[in-house]
């Protein structure tokens, strides 16, 4: 049965499987120890990965990471790509509350409407900080200073923002 579905399944397709898994395996190089352990692959692989870390030459790096794609051609990828993308998914999400506050801080700095409706969304901010910060971002901008306040209303905004926003009526 086995030999038939790889009669049936094209040179193409099989190339492109084990280009796909070589690039699994430089994920899993790009990972840091505690990532790694948390893996939990098996040993061969493990060393494998370790192997061409260490490796700096180009060329020896990429049959290190071509042997790592001949690895996992043994064994079940969808749990090792479904942990990364987990992982992925989680960068994604705090990246994108970067660029929510990112926004905030903009909006702010742009005019006083923005300030009423980031009081009504999150009520239990500071108010007068929050009004010191952005008049002092402004004057920084305006007097092309070092953006002290700029990057003060940035943290100001990530630790209000963290507690619990106030639920819809």
């Amino acid at each position: 049965m086995q030999d038939e579905q790889d009669e049936l399944t094209s040179k193409s397709r099989k190339k492109r499987d084990m280009h796909a898994l070589q690039d699994l395996g430089v994920k899993l190089v790009e990972l840091n120890e505690q990532q790694l352990e948390a893996m939990q692959l098996p040993e061969s692989l493990l060393a494998a990965v370790q192997e061409a870390r260490r490796l700096t030459k180009h060329e020896a790096r990429r049959r290190q990471m071509q042997y790592i794609g001949r690895l996992m051609r043994d064994l079940d990828a969808a749990p090792i790509r479904d942990r990364l993308e987990e992982w992925l998914g989680q960068g994604r999400e705090h990246t994108a509350q970067l660029h929510a506050l990112e926004r905030w801080r903009e909006e702010l700095l742009a005019g006083d409407p923005a300030l009423a409706r980031f009081l009504h969304e999150y009520p239990g901010a500071d108010s007068q900080k929050l009004r010191t910060l952005i008049r002092n971002a402004r004057r920084e901008q305006n007097a092309t200073l070092p953006p002290k306040s700029y990057r003060e209303l940035f943290r100001v905004l990530r630790e209000m923002t963290t507690k619990e926003p106030a639920a819809d009526a």
